[in-house]
């Protein structure tokens, strides 16, 4: 179980496991990103089932982490999920993919997000994880910059394939 202080230049911050309560708050973040938006992600009460189903599906996923970040009075100010991906590869190493690093727009610059992904590359031997990875939309240009300056590598080049809808 997850439940951390992460120090920032201007205080702390809780980073803890989500709970069912959070999803709400997830969803405003999720919304409040203009790429997620444009993929969806839009706050709307009919999609509510859907998220549902998926908060339920990673929590009973023990390879799974859906994190928040809230402020010393409980007020969830950030997400993100990690997931843990057992290989082959490099001679049978995990990785710790860290998806959907969402910071509340009033609370950017302060050092939430990059505490967060600090503390994920510092947990990953505790996840049994030997590499950390994580994609980013190519439009974040500014998010580049910044998984660049905390020490990840642009080494690949991902690709995605949209299933139809049946």
């Amino acid at each position: 179980m997850v439940d951390s202080t992460l120090i920032l230049a201007t205080g702390s911050i809780a980073l803890r496991e989500a709970t069912q309560n959070d999803l709400t708050v997830i969803l405003e973040l999720l919304a409040d990103d203009p790429v997620s938006a444009a993929r969806g992600d839009t706050d709307r009460a009919e999609d509510l089932p859907a998220y549902e189903r998926a908060f339920d599906a990673i929590a009973a996923d023990s390879a799974q982490q859906l994190l928040v970040a809230a402020t010393p009075e409980g007020e969830v100010v950030a997400t993100m999920q990690l997931t843990v991906i057992p290989g082959l590869a490099r001679v049978g190493a995990s990785r710790l993919q860290i998806e959907a690093v969402r910071v509340r727009s009033d609370q950017r610059n302060r050092g939430i997000g990059g505490a967060m992904i600090r503390w994920a590359v510092a947990s990953a031997p505790e996840f049994g994880a030997q590499l950390v990875q994580l994609t980013s939309d190519a439009a974040r240009t500014d998010a580049h910059r910044f998984y660049e300056r905390l020490g990840f590598t642009a080494s690949h080049v991902g690709f995605k394939y949209a299933v139809p809808h049946s």
